[in-house]
């Protein structure tokens, strides 16, 4: 299983990741249910060219987005977003701490399925 951890662009400014990478590292949270054999392939903002950025992450294989718990609390297109990746990932729309947030739920989307005729 290969995965991607999108974050909040305004709150990398004061945020060094721990939170996201000890969840995954420890497989505690929202990284309970993977195997050992995981694989992190990336960790990156959603500023900038997100469109490059899920280009990238489809081109290296990644099979699940998680949205990090910070996006799900201050990211106003947190829906938006999570749906737009559902066209190429599974999306799980938080890291660490509780699955259910202050403010919202966190969303889990299955990759949608496209008909092939």
């Amino acid at each position: 299983m290969k995965i991607a951890i999108l974050v909040n662009e305004s709150t990398m400014d004061r945020c060094t990741g721990k939170g996201c990478f000890n969840a995954f590292y420890q497989q505690i949270d929202a990284f309970k249910s993977y195997s050992p054999e995981v694989e992190l392939l990336g960790f990156t903002h959603v500023g900038g060219d997100l469109e490059h950025k899920i280009e990238k992450m489809i081109n290296n294989g990644v099979d699940v987005v998680h949205l990090s718990s910070c996006l799900r609390a201050k990211y106003p297109e947190y829906q938006h977003l999570a749906h737009r990746l559902a066209e190429h990932f599974k999306v799980v729309g938080y890291t660490h701490g509780s699955e259910k947030g202050k403010s919202r739920d966190s969303i889990s989307l299955d990759k949608k399925q496209r008909k092939v005729i």
